[in-house]
């Protein structure tokens, strides 16, 4: 039996055998971890085939500090927290957005441009990464600056300017056939 840094040496390498090996042997127990966080299956399956893609696709830097297993589940932990997270802002948003709709228009023109208007950022939130996303509505909605959200979601500040770039782009060029 390969020890942990043979068998993620091996997957830096691109040896896709291991890789399969590791996700048919970790899968399971990833996927019920999660979801005693999460409490959706759905989403749970999510998390973690995201995490493995981006393990294979990040292969050549992966850097174990202690077991493969142990930073499966640090990493699928890290990844509920980020999703309940984005989850929190996403329902403050929407309350934000109720809130405001009862507040103001009135005029049935005005309703259906605002829905219209509040469909297209939700399907606008929802095609971008989830990082992306969460980045966007902490510095929109929470009005975060982009040192608070890298420090909070412990990524750099230029993550941060290159995922709100990136938002922005799918905002202006979805919402500029307004």
């Amino acid at each position: 039996m390969p020890v942990d840094s043979e068998i993620a040496g091996r997957i830096r390498k691109g040896d896709k055998a291991e890789f399969e090996s590791l996700f048919r042997s970790s899968y399971v127990s990833l996927v019920k971890y999660a979801r005693t966080l999460i409490k959706d299956q759905d989403t749970a399956e999510e998390i973690v085939q995201d995490l493995f893609v981006r393990l294979w696709q990040e292969k050549e830097k992966i850097k174990i500090e202690s077991s493969l297993s142990g930073y499966l589940f640090r990493s699928v932990h890290n990844r509920c927290l980020h999703f309940i997270e984005h989850r929190k802002v996403m329902e403050r948003h929407a309350g934000e957005i109720s809130a405001r709709k009862a507040d103001t228009a009135e005029d049935p023109s005005e309703i259906l441009h605002y829905k219209d208007l509040q469909a297209r950022i939700a399907g606008i939130l929802e095609r971008l990464p989830e990082r992306c996303g969460t980045i966007f509505c902490m510095s929109r909605f929470e009005g975060l600056k982009y040192s608070e959200i890298a420090e909070k979601l412990s990524v750099s500040v230029k993550t941060v300017e290159a995922s709100m770039g990136r938002a922005l782009k799918e905002f202006r060029k979805e919402l500029t056939e307004l």
